[in-house]
């Protein structure tokens, strides 16, 4: 964008410079905001000014930008799937296998991770979460390391952008790269990002829904050193089966009758496409509320366990995309699901997210009316005190059918 001395951009030339670059027969444009001021809004204007001249040029060419070079203003959170194809969520990937940092330069390979699992949900067909290009094999992670690098970024349907020197690049980096089954993953014309399903600290589970009907499935084992990993069928969104398990690693296959397991070493991931039975029935969409017409909303984008839930003015970024399973889960960022706090079953308990445990305190039926009913409690899902304003908490309370404890479902 040009804010520093002596540096070059684009504002004030867009269209200037989307004309030449479509008469170079560019097909990426990568879009840096480059500085350290200007608010959220001003990188939205600048950002869309820039999209209409590539589109104006009548070429397509990939926009992908960086608008995070002060995350106070803009945070890793917003949602730019209407102004770009692509768009950072975290500071730069350098070669290192975790930091201390969350958000904060320097960052590595668990640490962009932890940032961008939770906003899954916002990629699709034409917009994309970008956790930045790969470093597979730069000197500062192990093989390991570098195979469980590609094989996450795969899972989120992230852009594959080789970091490394290709020139001078191993047979084994090579390997890695050019792995056609996980390139396959990445490429579902499905374009879903992929959902970290289960925490258990040390070890993860990631799923990835295929067009196919297929699930990709990663077993991901942070920890110092080897441990079993395992998962089911449902958790990964599948019922049914039997299921054929197709090594990504080693195209090697096997069958289960619907649990996936596997010995991990230290910062490895196992991954497998689960093919048979049939995918659960789930729905992924913004509850707004019929009193306020505001949405659910998770308190200040927070993944922790016990983040209040809240209503807020609708918006299409993480912590307002709901996905409702036919067992009465209702799931946000992939592995936290909408739950009353301690189990509680009185009139104003608290509604939270916790991570999913299949227990009945967060399981939910939606009723005619369109009330959502705790299946532990009996009580339904409400706005505090009937409030209409952004923050207002949400509760469990006695079933009323009072306008605030409805509501509707925004794609």
């Amino acid at each position: 964008m040009g804010s520093y001395p002596g540096s070059t951009g684009s504002k004030g030339h867009e269209a200037q410079d989307a004309t030449t670059f479509a008469t170079w027969g560019v097909d990426y444009l990568k879009y840096d905001w480059c500085s350290s001021s200007g608010t959220l809004d001003q990188q939205v204007a600048q950002f869309t000014l820039m999209r209409d001249a590539l589109r104006a040029t009548g070429r397509p060419i990939v926009y992908s930008i960086n608008p995070n070079s002060l995350h106070a203003i803009t945070g890793s959170t917003y949602n730019w799937g209407a102004v770009a194809d692509l768009w950072r969520t975290t500071e730069d990937l350098l070669d290192i296998w975790q930091n201390a940092n969350t958000n904060s330069y320097p960052m590595g390979v668990g640490n962009v991770l932890d940032v961008d699992a939770p906003l899954a949900a916002q990629s699709g067909p034409g917009h994309w979460n970008d956790p930045d290009m790969l470093v597979v094999g730069r000197p500062g992670l192990s093989p390991a390391e570098s195979r469980s690098h590609f094989a996450l970024w795969s899972l989120l349907s992230a852009p594959l952008i080789a970091g490394n020197d290709i020139r001078t690049m191993s047979s084994d980096v090579s390997a890695i790269l050019r792995n056609p089954r996980l390139l396959a993953v990445n490429q579902d014309p499905s374009t879903a990002g992929g959902r970290r399903v289960r925490d258990d600290g040390d070890t993860e589970v990631f799923a990835k829904a295929l067009s196919d009907g297929s699930v990709a499935v990663g077993l991901f084992n942070r920890g110092g050193g080897t441990a079993t990993v395992s998962a089911t069928a449902a958790q990964v969104g599948l019922t049914g089966g039997p299921f054929t398990l197709t090594d990504l690693w080693t195209g090697s296959t096997s069958s289960t009758s619907g649990e996936i397991s596997a010995s991990v070493p230290a910062h490895g991931v196992a991954v497998f496409r689960m093919t048979g039975g049939s995918p659960l029935a789930s729905t992924t969409a913004r509850l707004r509320g019929t009193g306020s017409g505001r949405c659910l909303d998770v308190d200040r984008s927070l993944t922790t366990a016990g983040t209040a839930t809240l209503i807020w003015d609708c918006h299409t970024s993480a912590n307002q995309l709901w996905t409702t399973w036919a067992g009465g889960e209702i799931r946000v960022y992939g592995d936290k699901c909408l739950d009353a706090s301690n189990e509680g079953t009185t009139d104003g308990t608290r509604v939270i997210i916790w991570p999913c445990n299949g227990q009945n305190n967060q399981k939910w039926s939606t009723q005619a009316d369109g009330s959502i009913r705790n299946a532990n409690a009996g009580l339904c899902l409400d706005a505090d005190h009937a409030g209409t304003v952004n923050g207002t908490p949400l509760i469990l309370w006695a079933c009323n059918g009072q306008n605030n404890q409805k509501w509707s479902t925004l794609p």
